[in-house]
């Protein structure tokens, strides 16, 4: 189970029926599958069904793939090609958006994407021809589709990609998979921050701030959804840099210009290919269409966060949220200023980089970092992230006390995470310079562990001794077999 602990965690009985697996490196980014089930052989049939539906409808969808059947069909020219059922969906579901959203959403989007990175490699911006070369070219009919004969005949030569629609066509169709091959009471589907949640079970749903840029830092809203999909987009995780400036991974395909002006878009809809492309559609959009959009369809709630701070809701958004309980309200009284006590403006950011396995199936590692004291007293468990309880005693150093144990009780750490789609296997946690009862600690000498542990794999331990005071520093890690890389930042908190 995906832990990322405010101040250390185990599930809660209330939780107990959830089993939890998580995988890196699927479909680009990470996976988590969570299913509500009576017993481990039937969650074990689930997850079976559910990555098979995901690896089959890859090597169908796939705009990497050379080999998948989206990307033989993009070599075809001007000749009706019949495809398969899982092709033409997504395709007839792209027109449709192409439709909906005045083109805000187009499969040729990446002619634009292209065009950047291209620019980018040579550190300028592309001129006005170039972008005037680039919406003529997405402006022209890519594809024909004949329901009735289910083929699709190529028009043009303009590279597509259907990123916008892939990803969350395949949550959708896993979780169908799941539930056809297990008894579940419930099921969460999470692939790089795109999930859907069935069955009876309410899922807590946790929205990643696009300022923030740690697995535990405070989220932008606390949502419980039952029987529904959730999707968010933003322009904070990829990208490309011109000259110093950042320009956004999302293009209006109607300007070939990346956009800013909203930096985050989550959407929640019935359906999970509605949520992922509305949540894409509605970071190009201006804020007031973006609104009139989701007003008009059933059942759709949307939150968006502007480039300036603003934060604008749909009518029924308030509806699906639950309180956040903020670590701010750990300490039990306030703290006076004292030359005594941790610097308050100051934080530690610890950043890491699992070693990536190039197998869809292979289980994300146990993860634990925390801090210990001079004394070799254990302060504060940041990030504790295991699927089994049983195995944690694999966490040799982690689990060696049972003070350690009783860090990882009592936090909300069992909600899954909606966010603009991850790398994977690159994390980054924080420690806000507070013990396990939110006191600030005094300043001096700590040392922080970074502990990883792998099925099949080895067993890994980081330690590195820092003197925490008023000064900034960093700190690069050495690498091993299960971390590709890290780092401390001891910096001052943003403001």
């Amino acid at each position: 189970m995906l832990l990322a602990v405010i101040s250390g965690g185990q599930p809660s009985a209330a939780r107990a029926a959830w089993r939890v697996s998580q995988f890196e490196n699927v479909l680009g980014t990470s996976l988590e599958l969570k299913f509500a089930v009576a017993s481990d052989n039937d969650a074990a049939r689930a997850e079976a069904a559910a990555l098979a539906e995901i690896e089959r409808l890859n090597r169908v969808l796939s705009g990497y793939d050379r080999e998948s059947e989206f990307n033989r069909w993009l070599n075809t020219s001007g000749q009706p090609v019949r495809v398969s059922q899982e092709l033409f969906d997504v395709l007839n579901l792209f027109e449709q958006w192409r439709v909906r959203t005045n083109g805000a959403l187009d499969p040729a989007a990446q002619v634009v994407s292209q065009l950047w990175k291209r620019a980018a490699a040579e550190q300028r911006t592309p001129n006005a021809s170039e972008l005037q070369a680039a919406t003529d070219t997405i402006r022209q009919r890519h594809y024909q589709l004949d329901a009735v004969a289910q083929t699709a005949t190529r028009l043009d030569n303009a590279p597509l990609i259907l990123n916008s629609f892939a990803k969350s066509y395949i949550v959708n169709r896993a979780a169908d998979a799941a539930m056809r091959a297990a008894r579940l009471d419930g099921l969460v589907v999470n692939i790089g921050g795109d999930l859907v949640v069935r069955g009876a079970m309410a899922e807590s749903i946790r929205i990643a701030d696009p300022k923030a840029d740690a697995e535990n830092d405070e989220p932008l809203a606390r949502l419980l959804v039952r029987d529904r999909a959730v999707a968010t987009s933003g322009n904070y995780r990829r990208g490309v840099e011109i000259n110093g400036r950042w320009y956004s991974h999302i293009v209006d395909p109607r300007t070939a210009i990346p956009v800013d002006h909203v930096i985050s878009a989550t959407v929640v809809a019935p359906q999970a290919v509605d949520a992922g492309a509305l949540a894409t559609a509605l970071c190009v959009l201006t804020p007031e269409e973006s609104l009139r959009l989701a007003a008009s369809l059933p059942d759709v709630e949307c939150l968006l966060i502007t480039k300036n701070g603003e934060r604008l809701e749909s009518k029924g958004w308030r509806a699906l949220e639950a309180p956040i309980a903020s670590r701010a309200k750990m300490a039990a009284a306030p703290v006076a200023a004292t030359t005594q006590a941790w610097d308050q403006s100051m934080e530690l950011v610890v950043n890491f980089e699992l070693a990536r396995i190039d197998d869809q199936r292979y289980r994300r590692p146990y993860v634990a970092v925390w801090v210990e004291d001079k004394d070799k007293f254990s302060v504060r468990t940041i990030a504790l992230w295991y699927q089994k309880p049983r195995w944690l005693p694999d966490m040799k150093a982690w689990s060696r006390a049972d003070r350690m144990r009783s860090m990882a009780e009592g936090s909300d750490i069992t909600s899954s995470v909606s966010s603009a789609t991850r790398p994977p296997g690159k994390y980054s946690v924080k420690w806000d310079g507070k013990d396990n009862q939110g006191k600030p600690v005094k300043p001096g000498k700590y040392t922080v562990f970074i502990e990883v542990s792998r099925e099949h794999g080895t067993y890994q331990l980081i330690r590195q001794e820092v003197e925490f005071n008023s000064a900034p520093k960093q700190i690069n890690l050495p690498a091993n077999a299960e971390v590709a890389s890290a780092s401390l930042d001891y910096r001052k908190k943003a403001k």
